[in-house]
């Protein structure tokens, strides 16, 4: 659905990197196709270097010629660009927001009568293996959204949530990376503990992890159900689970979520 399409992207740093690197390693576009603009030169310099993909002088001149466009910026400079290109952006143009708390009426007060889509990414699409929920504004229809699916899905895996979803979509998956590296920190901890060295006890805590979520994606299987596989009656592995759940470590993960989830609440409020 992209294959012919000019994308731009205003706002070249992580996140624009991870997307471009992706698609273009997909093949679901080419380097020409891509146009991207940033305040700073040397990044610039850079992702053309990298991608050999266009970069432009303006934010005016990516905005008034993509066909699909990208607002990569952090949040709260969104509102300054919003304000520079809202009258540059043709309304035949899909304008895609990854803002963290940036609301699709806002996008639409700014870019009137504007298709617009709002995606929370988080950040393993630095390597592939991100999370994204996409969201579709008032004029924008169900082929764009799917469209711009297809475009985090290359990065990672992609859903489709009404908006109002948001604020959880950033308590759990756009939060769970610092969790999961919390966890993960922990266990190499007690790795060392055990006797490994601290190289090797990352790397087997990570490659654990990464396996178990591998498992719960690729069989359908409950995680309980997965869970009961590893537990033998009497076993090493239910006596660990028995000290987890003695320290409540699923009412604190339940808690944690619930608090990014209202603290994203709160920071939109701010917003």
């Amino acid at each position: 659905m992209i294959t012919h399409k000019k994308i731009g992207f205003l706002g070249g740093g992580a996140m624009c990197e991870a997307l471009i690197g992706g698609i273009i390693s997909r093949g679901l576009v080419k380097p020409s196709q891509l146009t991207i603009y940033d305040i700073i030169p040397e990044r610039l310099h850079y992702l053309r270097e990298r991608f050999g993909v266009h970069t432009a002088e303006s934010s005016r001149s990516v905005a008034s010629s993509s066909d699909v466009l990208f607002l990569t910026v952090k949040p709260q400079v969104m509102p300054s660009l919003l304000a520079e290109i809202g009258k540059n952006v043709p309304k035949k143009t899909l304008v895609v927001s990854i803002a963290a708390g940036i609301k699709i009426s806002t996008l639409e007060k700014y870019l009137v009568g504007v298709p617009v889509i709002r995606v929370m990414p988080n950040t393993p699409v630095a390597v592939g293996e991100g999370m994204a929920a996409v969201s579709r504004g008032t004029y924008a229809d169900e082929t764009a959204a799917s469209m711009i699916s297809e475009i985090f899905s290359a990065v990672g895996r992609s859903v489709l949530v009404d908006e109002s979803m948001m604020d959880a979509v950033t308590g759990l998956s756009g939060s769970g990376p610092a969790f999961f590296f919390l966890m993960l920190d922990a266990l190499s901890d007690a790795g060392v503990r055990v006797g490994f060295s601290r190289q090797n006890a990352l790397l087997m805590s990570a490659q654990t992890m990464l396996g178990a979520a591998k498992m719960v994606l690729e069989t359908g299987e409950h995680p309980g159900k997965l869970k009961d596989m590893v537990t033998s009656p009497g076993g090493t592995a239910i006596t660990g689970v028995h000290m987890l759940e003695t320290h409540s470590i699923r009412a604190a993960l339940i808690e944690a979520v619930v608090a990014a989830t209202a603290r994203s609440r709160d920071m939109g409020k701010e917003q």
